[in-house]
């Protein structure tokens, strides 16, 4: 089932929005892994276990479509387009793709041991410090992420992309969707 939390300000008729609308999402959840880390040693309540499991169901369903939309659909295009303008955002693309394989690897641990809390109980000492430090990589790794991208690529891109080019990326994010 798709995991789809807020409302989007934007429609794929702006797809640099609907990107920008994720990391809203994606900055939501972050900080809910981030509240739960002191609780992940200890049983959780209701509440804690239904953010949790929405929190982990988000970023191994929803996020790798959003990383999809940028890497197999932005990102191309951007690199074809020849105006001037797009140097600077071009600078910053090889090292957000090798943030996603950083946060992908984190999202994978915290996954992982996030699973095990809701489906076996308190992690131990040595998991739940794992789990903390796997989160903190993430908030580490997502806070000028984001940024470089809502600030320099986003805006670039639709002052820059050709109306058919931004057509098409719409299109493709919406078949991950579908």
């Amino acid at each position: 089932m798709p995991v789809q939390i807020g409302a989007a300000t934007h429609s794929f008729a702006e797809p640099t929005g609907l990107l920008s609308d994720c990391h809203r999402r994606i900055e939501m959840f972050l900080a809910t892994l981030d509240r739960l880390s002191p609780l992940v040693d200890k049983p959780l309540n209701d509440d804690a276990r239904s953010a949790l499991e929405a929190a982990l169901r988000y970023f191994r369903e929803a996020a790798p479509k959003h990383t999809a939309d940028e890497e197999e659909s932005l990102f191309p295009r951007l690199r074809q387009t020849q105006h001037p303008d797009v140097q600077a955002a071009l600078e910053t693309l090889a090292p957000l793709e090798q943030e996603h394989r950083r946060a992908n690897a984190l999202h994978a641990e915290v996954d992982r041991l996030g699973r095990k809390c809701l489906d076996r109980g308190p992690l131990s000492s040595k998991e739940a410090r794992l789990y903390r430090q796997a989160v903190a990589g993430l908030v580490s790794i997502y806070k000028e992420h984001i940024r470089t991208e809502d600030q320099v690529v986003f805006p670039v891109a639709g002052k820059t992309l050709s109306p058919s080019d931004k057509a098409a990326i719409a299109s493709e994010m919406a078949a991950r969707r579908k």
